[in-house]
This record gives structure tokens, C-alpha cells and sequence, in this order.
């Protein structure tokens, strides 16, 4: 039972034990209680209503909804919600969508033992906590054009070996349209070639 100067957490991973380990961390903290669990998206947002934690725990990448449609909807019903990203990913692009979306904090799950106790307080004072890290790959793509859906989904077949012609057939395009598309992408991109291209993306967490 939370009392009335706690933090009421609610924690959203597909992973039972990486709740536990937050449950674990956050039971030596008088200031701090964990008030539900949810292991994906969907669950998130009923469990949110019903619990209306001051600050919530969200993984990115979960069965039936993600995490970031998860904080969207979360946002959308609770304007005031303060949630952090709790992810694996580095790179920028799924930090800025996860902001975009309402996110109020980021951090990677290598960093929960040093940083999250820390982002908890400052998110539930209301400000938001991007490590450096983080924060450097966003500035350093910040001026950089983002690549379309398009882009994304002829980008997504070419991670899986696809040729020129069967892209263009899957995605009912010319064959001239997709070579136009991966010079696009080369270029957004900084990349040499197809493998280099899809390396950077994925890095990057475009194919996420």
C-alpha cells in the first residue's frame, strides 16, 4: 500500500524477471513503491487507468501493442503521465520517436542500477531525464533528413536478402522506383552500400 510521499511506480516489461530486478531495487527505497506490473502494451495502458501510477517504466518493444504506442495512448488519455523508457536500444531514432510520443525520460536497461532511481525522482518532479549518452546520438543526428515508410519498408526487405525485382513486386513499385528509393536511403544514410546501409538503420533503430 502506497502512502501519500511515495512514488507510485507501475513497471511494463515482456520479461518477468527485469521486473522483478526493478521491483527488487525499488523495495530499499522508502520514497518509492511499485503499484502494478504489466507485460505489454495493452496491459499497460488498463493497468495505468486503474492504478495511476505517478511514474511508469515502459519497455519499447513488446507482444500486441509497444511501448510506443503504449505512451502515446497513455498521453493521450493522461496528459500528465511521467513515463520512462526503459530499452535496450541506443539508437536515436527510437529515442525521438519515444519523446515524440510523450516520453518523459530514456534510459537503457544496462543503466538500471546507476541511473534509475535517479530518473525516477527527476521525472516525478517533473523533469526530464536523457543521459548523455542518449543525448549525444540525438544531437548528432539532429539536422539529418528522416528516412519515409517507404524507405523503411524497402529497407526492411533488403535486410532480408530481398532482390530489386522481388521488392518491387511485394511492394507493387517498379524495379526503377526501388533503386530510386535505396539511392535515397544511401544518401540519408551516409552509406556505402546495401549492407552498410542496413547496418547503419539498424543501429540506428529505424528497422526496430
Amino acid at each position: 500500500m502506497a502512502t501519500a510521499r511515495q512514488i507510485k511506480i507501475l513497471t511494463v516489461d515482456d520479461h518477468p524477471i527485469l521486473r522483478e530486478g526493478i521491483a527488487s531495487i525499488i523495495q530499499g527505497e522508502k520514497d518509492m513503491v511499485v503499484v502494478g506490473e504489466a507485460s505489454n502494451g495493452r496491459e499497460a495502458i488498463e493497468v495505468f487507468r486503474s492504478k495511476r501510477p505517478d511514474v511508469t517504466l515502459m519497455d519499447l518493444q513488446m507482444p500486441d501493442v509497444n511501448g510506443i504506442a503504449a505512451i502515446a495512448a497513455i498521453r493521450q488519455e493522461h496528459p500528465q503521465a511521467r513515463i520512462i523508457v526503459l530499452t535496450t536500444y541506443e539508437g536515436d531514432v527510437l529515442a525521438r520517436r519515444a519523446l515524440k510520443a510523450g516520453a518523459t525520460g530514456y534510459i537503457l536497461k544496462d543503466m538500471i542500477r546507476t541511473e534509475l532511481l535517479e530518473a525516477i525522482r527527476a521525472v516525478h518532479l517533473g523533469r526530464k531525464y536523457i543521459p548523455q549518452k542518449i543525448a549525444a546520438e540525438l544531437v548528432d543526428h539532429y539536422a539529418e533528413d528522416d528516412l519515409s515508410e517507404r524507405e523503411i519498408e524497402v529497407l526492411r526487405e533488403v535486410a532480408r536478402g530481398t532482390s530489386n525485382k522481388i521488392i518491387a513486386s511485394h511492394l507493387s513499385i517498379s524495379e526503377a522506383t526501388v533503386k530510386a528509393h535505396m539511392k535515397n536511403i544511401l544518401l540519408k544514410l551516409g552509406a556505402s552500400d546495401r549492407t552498410h546501409a542496413v547496418n547503419i538503420a539498424t543501429t540506428r533503430g529505424f528497422l526496430m
